[in-house]
């Protein structure tokens, strides 16, 4: 069984934060990388940020100062923090894992919805 859980979401005034975590589970496996993506109404779906195994992370233009990703623990849990929040933050947030089994796989998220307000 491989599950991919993110939660964190919310609604929230500009200005304000959020803590976005993405859990991984599987039998056999190493994370070597997971990448948050967003999606808003009428937009094409952009990567956001990612943190390696190593513990490496990069994060788009439009989010860099603002939002920070934490290493990968233990548990394959990473978190991101996002911080001064903007109304072009709304969209639906996809936690995207790339493991190691026997074999190299990937797997999505359901996504969680965060709601940035005026």
């Amino acid at each position: 069984q491989v599950r991919v859980v993110e939660s964190g979401g919310g609604l929230v005034q500009a200005g304000g934060s959020l803590i976005l975590s993405c859990a991984a589970s599987a039998r056999g496996f190493r994370l070597n990388a997971m990448t948050w993506y967003r999606q808003a109404p009428g937009h094409e779906r952009e990567l956001v940020a990612s943190v390696t195994s190593s513990g490496s992370a990069n994060y788009s233009d439009s989010v860099k100062g603002r939002f920070t990703f934490s290493g990968i623990d233990d548990s394959n849990t990473a978190y991101l923090r996002m911080s001064s929040l903007k109304p072009e933050d709304t969209a639906v947030y996809y936690c995207h894992v790339d493991a190691q089994g026997a074999f190299q796989w990937e797997a999505w998220g359901q996504g969680t919805q965060v709601t940035v307000v005026s």
